[in-house]
């Protein structure tokens, strides 16, 4: 009896762990870079010889914090600001210093979680216009917003409508008062929403691939308004204490990705529609 005990209880202590008998689930949110993330990882796990379970395109920001703090997920891939703005609630700063350091004390005080060493990029959120309206209108900054504010139409992400670090508080920090109200669209529909004319202004990321493929403009942030956000994976604190191999993989991840290499492989995702599968392997094969 004490034996069948001890070997349950082994064999449950390492499934939660990710150990060698069981799999290390990955996760990642429900958009083109994530899902891209998250594959690049489980590959580099497997040439380990770690089993991977996959669990990418999940959700949103808090769909993913939560099944990784409820033990569902073993880690996925997160950005310091929006950790820091999001699930901590905290007032956006623009100091990246200091929004790792604060992620990296609360996750593990609160969760026992463990943020990796920074992959080498950061995506921001970014307010984004077609070519021909930023030429038009005189568009630079996210300043230069406010005197066509009558005009433009706004679309925007439910996550960016909500959040701490989204529009309400960049709508106070810029003083922007849009006469229409800005439109809640799916992320995949933003970008065809402004190349079609549906929208004039949408905010995206700072790597999405999409940018300079419809020939659209970024706006500045002259403001400063947005928080650092550094992209990393974050990690369940068992996993990351037990699986020398996963530590072994996302140590070896850190620093490998510059933000134009990002961009470069998002558009080969959004725009050339190829495989993440396929967009991981020869990203790893570069690294060797």
């Amino acid at each position: 009896m004490k034996r069948t005990m001890a070997i349950a209880l082994a064999a449950a202590f390492a499934l939660s762990c990710g150990g060698k008998s069981g799999s290390v689930r990955v996760g990642s949110k429900n958009f083109s870079e994530q899902v891209l993330l998250g594959e690049i990882v489980a590959q580099a796990l497997e040439a380990k010889g770690l089993r991977v379970d996959r669990k990418l395109n999940l959700g949103g920001t808090f769909v993913c914090h939560k099944a990784l703090t409820a033990g569902d997920l073993d880690l996925y891939p997160e950005y310091t600001g929006t950790a820091f703005t999001a699930i901590l609630a905290k007032k956006p700063v623009n100091d990246s210093v200091a929004v790792r350091n604060e992620v990296d004390g609360e996750y593990g005080k609160r969760w026992g979680a463990v943020w990796s060493p920074n992959l080498g990029f950061e995506n921001t959120f970014a307010l984004i216009v077609r070519g021909e309206d930023a030429r038009r209108w005189g568009l630079k900054r996210i300043s230069d917003l406010k005197a066509h504010e009558a005009e433009i139409r706004p679309g925007f992400g439910p996550e960016f409508l909500e959040r701490e670090d989204g529009f309400p508080g960049l709508a106070k920090t810029y003083g922007l008062n849009f006469a229409k109200r800005p439109a809640q669209m799916d992320l995949g529909l933003l970008y065809p929403a402004l190349q079609n004319g549906q929208v004039d202004l949408i905010a995206g990321n700072s790597t999405d691939g999409l940018i300079a493929a419809i020939g659209a403009v970024v706006l500045e942030d002259d403001k400063k308004y947005f928080p650092p956000y550094d992209a990393a994976f974050v990690v369940r604190g068992a996993v990351w204490k037990e699986n020398a191999g996963v530590r072994e993989v996302l140590d070896r991840l850190g620093g490998t990705l510059s933000a134009e290499r990002m961009r470069s492989m998002n558009a080969q995702l959004d725009k050339e529609k190829r495989r993440p599968e396929d967009v991981a392997k020869e990203f790893l094969a570069s690294l060797k």
